[in-house]
């Protein structure tokens, strides 16, 4: 296998993915918030509870940058912050009931973007983007780190 043209494969396919990812989460986003406050959000709902240095880390910010932006959605009421039992200097990060009803209203508009897209696809269609799905979040993403 050649390695190289393995990943020239693997750039294309994750242009390909921030491309249609932003056609599925169009008109998505609250006006309330901003495009980055929104990432953190849907970070959050996927990964519950995530620490501030978890969401740093994914969103690629600046520590103060993420504390910031939390603290932001925190007055918004967006999220809730709980401190770990054991350790005091360490925070969990959850979505509120606001956040959640932000959530799953971004999401039911990003799954009708999804079924529009697939809506020609078949049975077979279907199953076979579900296994190559599958095998990329085990083979390549790693979904429990």
């Amino acid at each position: 296998m050649d390695k190289n043209a393995l990943f020239n494969k693997l750039v294309s396919f994750t242009t390909s993915v921030h491309r249609v990812t932003n056609e599925l989460t169009k008109n998505a986003k609250p006006d309330l918030i901003s495009q980055v406050q929104y990432n953190i959000l849907e970070q959050i709902a996927v990964s519950q509870p995530v620490t501030p240095s978890e969401i740093n880390d994914c969103q690629n910010m600046s520590m103060p940058n993420t504390s910031r932006e939390l603290n932001k959605l925190n007055e918004k009421n967006l999220i809730i912050k709980i401190n770990d039992s054991q350790d005091r200097r360490k925070q969990y990060i959850r979505l509120s009931q606001e956040g959640e009803a932000i959530m799953n209203k971004a999401f039911a508009t990003i799954e009708s973007h999804f079924l529009e897209r697939i809506q020609g696809a078949s049975e077979e269609d279907l199953k076979e983007m579900e296994q190559s799905i599958d095998i990329l979040q085990t083979k390549l993403f790693y979904p429990n780190e």
